[in-house]
């Protein structure tokens, strides 16, 4: 079929500064898949583009030729609706997004990730749930979706067989970093979920994977127009990571604080609801169920306050093994740590700024990541109670956090991290926009 093709003139010729034609990436991918590459390789093909770059109609051949290296799904009916979220800390929105949307009448097949450095993982918060597969088989996955109309699950072996190589040797090698393997990597699971649109998060700020807000936006774009360039409806919304998402990061204690916020909406943090509402809406618009964000706005939030979202997240963690009333009664369910310490900062004030990226560290070497990939994690640790910006700190007033550990050392040992993340005085001038579309 490529018998002309030789893998390491192609190296040479992306690392040349060349431009590779659909046929000869398409190679390079079965190679990666197939095992027609070696790790060596795929190495230096990922350091040549890390490099040199890939144009758009080169972005958009190696997200395709990726998606179709193993089964595309196909669904009887939609609209098939799922969101990406590039990662940040406390970002808990998959597991309301997915129940509103299916309330609001989409099929949600959510091909979602463990966690990242210093980012969470909603595969790891799911894990949580006693019972809950995050594994299942393509006839549950489809079984599941249309039971619940949603199921957040993880990349079934199936699907994008390239990426787990590719990604797994870009991590190896310092070539994590680059936007098209990034996009590459994103969409080709995307794509083979066989979604009608796609909604990208991207978080900007100091707890943002990319944390300049250009460099940002430059994948929120680059993503959109490969999504686009593969057939896929696609927009995207710059997210705010210069504080933690909701009150809480970890792992059990951020299903607890969705679950609340899917049973009980008007108590729930605002900025978590109105980031997640926000994406609702541009993606029932993109699908076609609505024709404005207003309208979809609306309907979003009436199945989020009406209990409709609750039953869809019920029903999808008892179809994928679950406990049925994980909403209703989480605690009976959610592991919790046995320590808890109440941070303070040293002297009283407002907080002016967060290095969320510290916060997020501290849920680490608190146990709820991972410092090694084959690790384990403790899923009950994590923080509660976290502080926002402006808000007043203090004895007297509320802490930084409360930490969840496993012991009081550990616990100590995150407090330090938090105080030192947080900066207290003068309430800061203005607090950073919430969401933005990305033109």
């Amino acid at each position: 079929m490529h018998v002309n093709m030789i893998p390491q003139e192609l190296i040479r010729k992306k690392r040349d500064g060349g431009t590779l034609s659909d046929e000869e990436l398409a190679f390079i991918v079965e190679g990666i898949a197939t095992g027609g590459l070696s790790d060596g390789q795929i190495a230096a093909f990922a350091m040549a583009v890390f490099f040199r770059d890939l144009s758009g109609p080169e972005r958009v051949a190696l997200t395709g030729a990726m998606t179709r290296s193993g089964l595309v799904l196909e669904w009887d009916d939609g609209p098939v609706l799922d969101k990406h979220s590039t990662g940040g800390v406390g970002d808990k929105v998959s597991l309301l997004l997915a129940p509103i949307l299916a309330a609001c009448g989409a099929k949600v097949p959510m091909i979602s990730g463990r966690g990242l450095g210093h980012t969470g993982g909603t595969l790891d918060k799911l894990d949580s749930i006693p019972g809950y597969k995050t594994a299942p088989d393509l006839a549950l996955l489809r079984a599941t979706v249309a039971d619940a109309g949603c199921a957040i699950i993880g990349q079934t072996p199936d699907l994008a067989p390239a990426d787990r190589r590719f990604y797994a040797l870009r991590d190896a090698t310092a070539t994590v970093e680059s936007i098209p393997l990034i996009v590459g990597s994103i969409l080709s699971k995307k794509l083979a979920a066989g979604l009608d649109a796609l909604v990208m998060d991207v978080k900007a700020g100091s707890g943002a994977f990319l944390p300049e807000r250009e460099r940002s936006a430059e994948l929120a774009r680059a993503i959109v127009a490969v999504a686009r360039g593969n057939g896929l409806a696609c927009e995207a919304l710059l997210t705010d990571m210069d504080q933690v998402l909701g009150r809480t990061a970890g792992n059990a204690v951020e299903v607890r604080e969705a679950v609340g916020a899917i049973a009980h909406p008007r108590g729930a943090e605002p900025r978590l609801i109105e980031v997640t509402l926000a994406l609702c809406a541009t993606l029932l618009r993109l699908g076609g169920v609505h024709a404005t964000d207003e309208e979809a706005r609306a309907a979003a939030g009436e199945a989020l306050t009406s209990g409709a979202a609750a039953e869809r997240f019920g029903a999808m963690s008892r179809a994928l093994g679950g406990p049925a009333d994980i909403v209703d009664d989480p605690d009976r369910h959610l592991p919790r740590a046995p320590h808890a310490l109440e941070v303070f900062p040293e002297e009283a004030g407002h907080v002016r700024a967060i290095a969320v990226r510290d916060v997020g560290v501290a849920v680490l070497e608190l146990g709820g990541g991972r410092l090694r990939e084959d690790q384990g994690i403790d899923h009950a640790v994590g923080l509660v109670d976290v502080a926002g910006l402006g808000e007043e700190v203090g004895h007297g007033a509320r802490p930084l956090a409360v930490v969840h550990a496993a012991d009081a050392a550990s616990a100590e040992r995150a407090a330090d991290r938090l105080r030192a993340a947080f900066t207290v005085g003068d309430p800061p001038a203005e607090l950073p926009a919430l969401t933005e579309a990305v033109a």
